[in-house]
């Protein structure tokens, strides 16, 4: 303002008064002004200067009480924000003055205020308060008041939680300003949208869009003024693109938005040419190419601007358009589209802003709402929107009015309060003529819109009329004038009434909607879909007011200082004018005088006692001034600023008292242990002083007993020596005697031996003599021989070769030895073949060295695991002990007897050459074929065989040779005996396998050698070895022989994956022993085909079965199966893990028992239809159609399929007879007909004849002999006739033993599975109980529990996994596919489907709703109504037709019957703890009374306790957790143990008042309770309830009685230490590790923690441990200096998180690692853990000094900064990379010098991956080897640490590194590095490593984090600078960035503690 000298007149000069001092240097508060006039408000206004907005003031601000600093408008925020919390009340803050003078900028500083002290730097806070430039662009323009003018009103609600946290907002907009869409007053400008736009889009899209610059829009160009000083429209646009992404804006709708603006700034550009057409006016659009492009874009194809339609009483009337007309109309086509996009725009703002509530339905979230609306303007020219804006603006006057002055006095009066009445200028005249009272002027305007012929005249005449004599309305003077004016509370305003009707109709010709509804452009359809309201202005201001109404208001007055827009320049007349009008003068003083700090009696005490006792010694003793206070008759009236003056008083108070509890508290934990301490300390003395005196004594008595012993032990030496001198004597003499006999005996013994050896060599010389007489014998006899042994040669060969086959036949399964041709050998062969024996000599040491290093070499096994000395080497001769240690003895017998089996199977001992009789059978053979549960009639007449007993040995055979071995076997017969073994006994199958392999190695014998490889792989077939000698085996078998090892290899794997066999192996599986090849052979087909299969000896019936199914095209494949028949019996292989060549072994078996041999057996296969589903379809697939047809015809033929009706096999032949041969009609096919159905026992009782005659009358009288029916069509008419007539025929049979249950005829019995339901069958095979799927409710594989009607029967059954899985498939495939279900309660509920008990429903499946969610649409049928029903309500049948009554009776008898589920009981002892009085007759009439504390087999219908009746919501959580308690009860879904866990203590985590009421409902199951296993998980659940909440001080004390009370019970203990220790509630359920290890019976719960070193530890953590114990304990036991800086890590597969250390252990963990799985409803979703580990790392690197702690450098420090290294995040040298990568050299080999080699594979690990290629690698090799040399001497340990000493002189050492991509600042790079470290965050061009900026913590304002984008506002609130980066680990930065700033938070007293403590 320029200083100007005033001159004043003498007269004027006494008028003159000093000025008072507190208006010459101002005040902050008003209030305090002492000159309280015009010009005292007016001088404090100049001289107060003007605030910086800044994060410091945030802070500052931020709960302090309003009056506790100087005013600011972050204290009118702050307190909203404190009233809200306090007082549990939406706030609101309304925000008024003129245009211009700052009201937008006050919302938006609110907004920011209110998301900094949030706090969370969520998403959504930056959601909301980017939405501002979005609306700003779209709705401010510059004006010649304001340059950022807002011309539309919003009002801002955001949502608060319970904790106070934002999470969501709501945007209200009201009268958008449509008009300066088209036309701008001179030196205005359109919406800034458009010329940002225009400014900041890209070129091409520009000329996709065909736009240019600003100049070439009419639309822009209007007002003259293009450009706003200050604002760069093209940096605006790419603010509005990112706050656009930010609220979830695609890229398609950012593009649909530009291309609808386009098009309304080139519908600007149309012009249009005055015409004439039947001698009316019209025109047409001229020529140019806005009109085409205008189409383009809108995408239509009509043009409606030259004509308009009207709807007549018959007909639609077209009328031409005028020039004027057509752009007029053109103009309100603009308005619309763009007032219709700012309307959808506001939508979709609020979708992304708005959130649903987090909190419990029962609290309601509470808002602060903000009203930034168009300010009171009074310009030249004012039309229809100036009289909405002014209306609008007396409304919030009046509010203002009515709070401030009416309410306030009225209140004074009303409690009796002396008070002098405060004159007030009301405006509510005002508003009575413009809305309230009859025929106001809205209401005129309305009504004449809605005449056709009305006019702005005739509107103009009517309120002339009506208000003439209105004191507040002005008519024009003038006779022509079109104007009227109104006395607004702010001054007069005249108003233009031209185009008042037009704006406030706002409608659309019927041609322009036509063209939009066939538009194709998505988005302009969209916005003109909802119809607009044309009241909808006042209708939405009514609703405001009344939502302002319900809130606490605040207010915030906004003055201007001067119209110029000029700054520093202060218009007194125009300020003096604002504080008039609003009322502030009055305000003032009212705030100054009056009592704004209401309470009422009950609220004051409540929070104020503390202070003192009573209202009035309160106010008496904190209140100085009597006249700040009064009391009314119900409340206590305070001045303004005493109300923080009482809230600082009281947390002083508090404070104080706070102090004294915990001195009295640590007081008394002190003297407790101090108690403790004196009795420990008195037990210690006593003890010591016993133990002293007793080792007193001890000690005389131990001298005693020394001084006795050396008395005792000096007589002992004496006698001792005296005893050895006489032994000495006595030996010597005896010597003497005895050296003298043996003399003697020597010398005749050397006298006989001479005349001995003399007599042999006469009579050797004699025996010479005759020896040679007998050789000239022999010679004569040779000669006369020759002769006759050539004649004989011949018959020599013949019989060697007979002698030849005889050994092959016993050793034919060896492969064949290859040996040279007859002859003699070519030259050199010799040498050659020394050669190759050398060779092989070498290859085969070479193997034996690979062998012996192995890890799993047999010699290592044998050297750990056999006993005695025994080796792993071949040896031929019997074994003393087996070679592995047997507990059993019968199993070391066992395995003595096996070994000499397998050295003869081997041929290393010889075969008996006859055999022993023996009594004793043996037992190898006795067992096999009996261990196996089979078919009743899998074999023909076996008998019974007794049990195997244990191998006992004759006392005459030696280690196992019985005598039933001890003669010849063929090897099929030692394989038996082996195998056999290693079946029955399992413990000596490694044994077996040890056997084998040390009679392998280092065997010499070649035949041997083949005959063991040949028995190990034939056993590799049948059984497996255990996991100890798996590997070892392995092992053997890869280093052997090349033509054994794969064979081998690939046996044992196919018996690992498919199971061990059951039978020894058969006679096949031996012959193909010598080549190795595949078993192949033929499975029939009913068909007549055979199907070629290959099996080995793992081959399984499934197997079998999917080769035929793909090799046949089988599609409906279920119920097929592996049949093995052998004679005329056939049993059932079914299709699943079953061994087929088992079976081949049985039929074997059975053949040898019958005298004859194994390879004769005539075993066959089969391929057959075993079982029918329920839902089988004929239709479904031909192929299978035909093989059961044909099965039934092979089973008519030969027996298997009987009818009690002879009918039914003639109908059966002719329908056959036409399937073969259609219509034709004779004899002769009949008679063959005949014989291809009928079984010959019915043909020997029928003669052939008679039924040839039969069958032949039933095909030609049939229906199909003149049909042309399809032969398909009648095949599977036969196969429904066998499903139906023969169910038994197609079903599968369990041998049942029944354990208990209800009675039947006999204890074991058959049942039977079929799609009919299960039948139990005696013997007879007669069937004595059925039972349909219907009446299956149940069933359960523990012991098999299947519940009927008649109860439950608990059945042994062989095979039983298998029954149960086959029963509840069939159930849940009928389920699945039935239409019928039968209710289990009554319903009578208008909007659903009514239903009573039992009534039978008819489920409609038209897709209306989702059964997922646990709705079905259905038909009552007894009603005949139609509606939806709850799946909890009903029971699906599963049956395919509609239910007898029968059935339903059983079905409701099933439901309501106790059978079915278990229960166990319990019992509570009643407390007084606030029960509810119990109800009579708990069991309907006459029954006893509900007993509360006694356990309960049903639900709760009603919570225990008292206090939760009455809350609906609440009763059904209880309920619901009572039944999830009660074990076995009956659910739909099977639950795990952590989704019960889940839905019993989930509600009470989450709801205080249900914790006491889960206390009391497992007490109540645990009391008297006498059941095993319900009393455990009781237990359990107890123990989890104790960690996770408290019960309340009422229900305490009983809680421990009940505890303390069972001290025979282990987990009492625990769980009254856990309750006490636990004293804020956990958040959530207990986690899965939690549920497993208390199941486990563990109370100690680990969990591992891993390190960055990639080691990991086992800590403790218990339920009660937040994440900073566990930190410190894993400090401390580390060793580490501080856990400061450490933090604990959650990785799943998708991130890494940091754990907030405030937050209990296992809460955060499941935050972190549950996934919701989605359950059929919400309420049954459950969660899902996914796989995570625990780290422990540093997170924040402050303080680190490479060397000051050694542990921490080595196992954190060096591997968290390596990576970053080698990244390339550091700008490095070239000297200290070289340095560096010597030390990493060190670290990764040691010493080892010869890995220099390694050097440029391994600089991926040395050198930072940009800087690799700045050499060589040989270049990089040879610097690295100098640096290594040079380093030499030092550790690892010690190249570590100074690898940190280096790297930490760096500035970006302890900086964490983020990649991202940002979009707003055009300075930097696309790509930057964000790092940060200790003093803030830099940004790094990852380029050249160039840190662009380097930002405080004290600079940033704020950020956030979304799915992918971060955001970052640098600077102050009003002008701050914003980075918006696109990342996917946003959620990292943002938590780096909290907890830094905490960190420094922490170490800095705030002031308001540091005040309070000075206090």
């Amino acid at each position: 303002m320029v200083s100007q000298e005033h001159y004043i007149p003498e007269g004027e000069k006494a008028i003159l008064k000093p000025m008072h001092p507190t208006s010459v240097e101002g005040v902050d508060d008003m209030i305090r002004l002492g000159d309280l006039s015009e010009a005292g408000l007016l001088r404090n206004l100049l001289v107060r200067h003007k605030q910086i907005f800044s994060v410091y003031q945030v802070h500052l601000y931020h709960e302090r009480k309003l009056g506790e600093l100087p005013p600011h408008i972050f204290a009118i925020a702050d307190s909203c924000y404190f009233n809200m919390r306090r007082n549990k009340r939406n706030q609101c803050c309304i925000i008024s003055g003129e245009s211009g003078a700052g009201k937008t900028e006050s919302t938006k500083l609110i907004l920011q205020f209110l998301a900094a002290v949030s706090g969370q730097h969520s998403w959504i806070e930056q959601q909301i308060i980017h939405a501002n430039p979005v609306l700003e662009a779209f709705g401010n323009a510059k004006t010649i008041r304001n340059d950022n003018s807002s011309r539309f009103g919003k009002y801002v609600e955001v949502y608060f939680n319970k904790e106070g946290i934002i999470e969501g907002a709501h945007m209200e907009q009201y009268l958008l300003e449509k008009s300066r869409v088209c036309h701008q007053a001179p030196h205005e400008r359109n919406y800034h949208i458009f010329y940002c736009m225009l400014s900041g889009m890209q070129s091409d899209h520009k000329k996709t869009l065909s736009l240019g610059d600003a100049s070439q829009f009419k639309y822009l160009t209007e007002g003259d003024c293009l450009t706003c000083d200050g604002r760069d429209d093209a940096d605006e646009f790419g603010r509005i693109r990112a706050a656009l992404k930010i609220l979830t804006f695609s890229d398609r709708d950012c593009w649909e938005i530009f291309k609808l603006l386009a098009a309304i700034l080139h519908m600007g550009n149309i012009d249009f040419q005055s015409t004439t057409m039947n001698n009316m006016d019209s025109c047409d659009v001229l020529s140019s190419n806005h009109f085409s492009v205008t189409a383009k874009l809108l995408e239509v194809q009509r043009n409606s601007l030259t004509h308009r339609s009207f709807m007549t009483n018959r007909e639609i009337v077209t009328k031409p358009l005028s020039s004027e007309q057509a752009t007029s109309t053109r103009d309100t086509f603009a308005k619309a589209m763009y007032g219709r996009l700012f309307v959808w725009m506001f939508t979709k703002v609020n979708s992304a802003i708005h959130k649903p509530q987090t909190d419990e339905p029962s609290y309601t979230r509470k808002s602060i709402g903000l009203l930034d609306i168009f300010g009171f303007e009074n310009f030249p020219q004012n039309s229809f929107e100036q009289l909405c804006i002014n209306y609008a603006n007396e409304h919030l006057q009046q509010f203002f009015v009515r709070h401030i002055f009416k309410l306030e006095q009225d209140e004074y009066s009303k409690e009796g309060i002396s008070w002098k009445r405060i004159a007030f200028s009301d405006n509510q005249k005002t508003l009575d003529l413009l809305a309230i009272k009859p025929l106001n002027i809205l209401a005129l305007i309305d009504e004449e819109s809605t005449f056709p012929k009305g006019t702005d005249a005739t509107m103009l005449n009517k309120m002339n009329t009506e208000h003439s004599g209105n004191k507040l309305y002005m008519s024009f003077k003038g006779n022509h004038g079109m104007s009227f004016g109104v006395k607004h509370f702010a001054g007069t305003v005249y108003y233009d009434c031209e185009g008042f009707l037009e704006k406030n109709r706002d409608a659309l010709s019927m041609d322009i909607l036509g063209v939009i509804q066939k538009s194709s452009n998505k988005l302009l359809k969209l916005i003109f879909e909802k119809e607009m309201n044309t009241n909808s202005f006042r209708q939405s201001l009514d609703s405001l007011m009344k939502a302002l109404a319900l809130c606490q208001p605040f207010f915030i007055r906004c003055f201007k200082p001067n119209d110029k827009k000029m700054p520093m320049v202060f218009d007194r007349n125009l300020c003096m004018q604002q504080l008039r009008y609003s009322g502030m003068l009055d305000t003032i003083k009212i705030r100054k005088l009056g009592y704004p700090i209401r309470h009422t009696f009950k609220d004051f005490l409540q929070r104020y006692r503390v202070l003192l006792k009573s209202v009035d010694s309160i106010c008496r003793a904190m209140i100085k001034d009597k006249e700040d206070w009064k009391i009314g008759k119900n409340k206590i009236f305070l001045r303004d600023h005493h109300d923080s003056f009482l809230e600082l008083e009281r947390e002083q108070e508090l404070y104080k008292k706070a102090l004294i509890i915990q001195r009295v508290m640590i007081a008394h934990k002190d003297r407790s242990n101090f108690v403790k301490k004196r009795r420990a300390a008195l037990v210690l003395q006593k003890n010591w002083r016993g133990h002293r005196d007793r080792r007193l004594k001890q000690g005389f008595a131990r001298l005693q007993a020394k001084v006795r012993s050396r008395q005792l032990h000096t007589e002992y030496m004496r006698r001792r020596a005296a005893a050895i001198t006489l032994q000495t004597q006595t030996r010597g003499y005896l010597a003497r005697k005895d050296l003298k006999r043996k003399k003697d005996a020597v010398i005749l013994l050397q006298t006989q031996t001479r005349g001995l050896l003399a007599r042999k060599t006469l009579k050797r010389m004699k025996t010479d003599v005759k020896k040679e007489a007998q050789e000239r014998i022999a010679l004569e006899l040779q000669q006369r021989l020759e002769e006759l042994l050539k004649k004989n040669e011949e018959a020599a060969k013949s019989q060697k070769k007979d002698e030849e086959d005889t050994v092959e036949n016993i050793f034919g399964f060896l492969p064949s030895a290859v040996g040279g041709q007859e002859g003699p050998a070519p030259e050199g062969f010799e040498v050659r073949k020394e050669r190759e024996k050398e060779k092989e000599k070498e290859k085969e040491r070479e193997r034996e060295r690979e062998r012996e290093n192995d890890e799993f070499s047999f010699s290592k096994f044998a050297s750990l695991h056999f006993q005695g000395s025994s080796t792993h080497s071949y040896i031929q001769q019997r074994l003393r002990q087996p070679l592995l240690h047997h507990e059993d003895e019968g199993d070391t017998l066992a395995c003595l007897t096996v070994w000499w089996i397998i050295l003869r199977f081997m041929g290393d001992l010889p075969e008996p050459k006859q055999e022993r009789v023996s009594a004793i059978a043996d037992p190898i053979q006795m067992n096999l074929g009996q261990r196996q549960a089979r078919r009743l009639s899998s074999l023909p007449e076996e008998q019974p065989k007794p049990k195997m007993q244990a191998v006992q040995e004759e006392e005459d055979v030696l280690f196992g040779e019985r005598a039933t071995y001890d003669r010849p076997m063929t090897p099929l017969e030692k394989l038996h005996i082996i195998v056999g073994y290693a079946i029955v006994r399992h413990d000596i199958r490694d044994e077996i396998y040890c056997q084998i392999l040390k009679q392998l190695t280092d065997n010499k014998n070649h035949k041997s050698t083949n005959r063991g490889w040949t028995l190990l792989s034939i056993c590799l077939g049948i059984f497996p070895p255990t996991d100890r000698l798996t590997k070892y085996l392995q092992s053997f078998i890869r280093y052997g022989p090349s033509e054994y090892s794969s064979y081998c290899a690939e046996r044992l794997q196919r018996t690992l994956a498919n199971g061990e066999r059951s039978e020894p192996p058969c006679w096949v599986e031996l012959q193909v022993g010598k080549n190795k090849k595949p078993i192949s052979v033929a499975v029939g087909l009913m068909d007549g085909r055979s199907i070629s299969v290959t099996l080995d000896s793992a081959s399984s019936s499934a197997e079998v079965c999917s080769a035929i199914i793909q090799k046949i095209k089988l599609q409906d494949t279920y119920g097929f199966s592996l049949y093995a028949a052998m004679y005329e019996k056939i049993w059932s292989l079914g299709s699943g893990s079953q061994h087929v060549l088992d079976a081949v072994s049985m039929c074997e078996q059975e053949e040898k028992r019958q005298g004859k041999e194994e390879q004769h057996a005539p075993w066959r296969l089969y391929f057959r239809k075993e079982i029918f589903t329920p839902w089988h379809d004929c239709s479904s697939d031909q192929v299978s159609t035909d093989l059961i047809y044909k099965q039934i015809i092979h089973g008519l033929k030969s027996g298997d399929y009987q009818s009690d009706k002879e009918d039914d096999y003639v109908q059966l032949a002719a329908k056959h007879y036409y399937v073969q041969h259609g219509s034709e009609s004779s004899m002769e096919t009949t008679n063959k007909i005949v014989r291809e159905c009928m079984s010959m026992t019915l043909i020997e009782n029928k003669s052939v004849a008679k039924l040839v005659q039969m069958v032949h009358s039933a095909h030609t009288q049939g229906p199909y002999i003149n049909s042309t029916k399809p032969a398909f069509e009648v095949k599977a008419e036969i196969v429904q006739y066998a499903q139906e007539k023969w169910p038994v025929y197609f079903s599968r049979l369990y041998e049942a033993e029944i354990i208990s249950g209800p009675s039947v005829p006999q204890d074991q019995f058959v049942v039977v599975v079929n799609w009919k339901g299960v039948f139990f069958q005696d013997v007879t095979e007669a069937a004595f109980m059925q039972l349909s799927y219907p009446e299956v409710s149940g069933i359960e594989m523990r012991i098999v529990c299947l519940m009927t009607p008649k109860g439950m029967y608990e059945l042994k059954v062989v095979k039983g996994k298998d029954f149960v899985e086959l029963v509840n498939m069939f159930i849940s495939g009928l389920k699945e596919r039935s239409q019928y279900a039968v209710a289990i309660q009554d319903l009578k509920d208008p909007t659903l489907l009514s239903y009573r008990r039992g009534d039978v429903l008819y489920i409609i499946k038209d897709g209306e709703y989702s059964s997922e969610e646990g709705w079905i649409k259905a038909r009552n049928e007894r009603t005949n109504q139609t509606g939806a029903i709850s799946l909890d309500a009903i029971r699906i049948l599963p049956m395919l037709t509609r239910p007898t009554e029968e059935t339903l009776v059983n079905m409701i008898l099933l439901f309501h019957t106790n059978l079915w589920r278990k229960s166990y009981s319990c019992h509570l002892v009643p407390l007084s703890i606030g029960l509810r009085e119990p109800k009579e007759g708990g069991r309907g009439k006459g029954g006893a009374k509900e007993r509360l504390w006694a356990n309960s087999k049903e639900p709760l219908k009603q919570p225990l306790l008292r206090s939760l009746q009455g809350n609906s919501e609440i009763c059904h959580l209880a309920s619901d957790c009572f039944t999830d308690i009660l074990p076995d009860y009956p659910v739909k879904h099977v639950r795990t143990p952590i989704d019960l866990t889940n839905q019993i203590f989930g509600p009470a985590t989450a709801r205080v008042e249900l914790r006491d009421e889960i206390y009391c409902q497992i007490m109540k199951q645990m009391t008297n309770n006498n059941h095993g296993l319900s009393m455990e998980r009781g237990w359990q659940l107890l123990w989890l309830c104790c960690g996770l909440f408290p019960p309340s001080q009422l229900l305490l004390r009983h809680a421990q009685r009940f505890l303390e009370s069972r001290t025979r019970e282990p987990l009492a203990s625990t769980c009254l230490q856990r309750m006490q220790a636990i004293i804020e509630g956990r958040k959530l359920p207990p986690h899965q590790v939690e549920v497993d290890a208390i199941q486990n019976n563990s109370t100690q719960i680990f969990h591992k923690v891993h390190f960055p070193n990639d080691t990991s530890e086992i800590f403790e953590v218990t339920s009660t441990m937040r994440i900073k114990d566990l930190c410190r304990n894993i400090a401390k036991d580390l060793r580490l200096s501080s856990s400061d800086g450490y933090s604990l890590f959650v990785k799943t597969s998708t991130k890494v998180v940091s754990m907030d250390s405030k937050e209990y252990f296992f809460d955060n963990l499941r935050q972190l690692t549950d996934v919701v799985k989605k359950g059929k409803k919400v309420k049954e979703a459950t969660p899902t853990i996914v796989p995570y580990l625990v780290l422990f790392m540093r997170k924040l690197w402050f303080n680190v000094i490479p060397g000051k702690d050694i542990t921490a450098d080595l196992a954190f420090h060096f591997p968290q900064e390596l990576p970053k290294y080698l990244r390339g995040y550091h700008n490095v040298a070239k000297e200290d990379m070289i340095s560096l990568a010597g030390l990493l050299f060190r670290i990764q080999v040691e010493t080892d010098k010869s890995q220099f080699v390694m050097i440029p594979r391994m600089l991926k690990d040395l050198v930072p991956a940009d800087q690799q290629r700045i050499m060589t690698p040989d270049d990089w090799k040879k610097h690295i080897i100098n640096a290594y040399n040079k380093q030499a001497g030092i550790t690892v340990d010690e190249a570590k640490l100074q690898f940190l000493k280096t790297i930490s002189q760096w500035p970006t050492f302890g900086c964490v590194f983020f990649e991202v991509k940002q979009t707003s600042e055009k300075s930097y790079p696309s790509v930057i590095t964000l790092s940060i470290s200790k003093q803030g965050v830099s940004i790094i061009n990852p380029k050249t490593k160039e840190v662009l900026v380097m930002h405080l913590f004290s600079k940033i304002t704020s950020w956030s984090s979304g799915n992918t984008y971060f955001h970052l506002t640098i600077g102050n609130l009003v002008q701050g600078n914003t980075l918006l980066c696109e990342t996917s680990v946003g959620y990292r930065i943002s938590d780096l960035l909290s907890s830094y700033k905490d960190m420094y938070l922490n170490e800095i007293p705030r002031v308001r503690k540091s005040k309070g403590i000075n206090m």
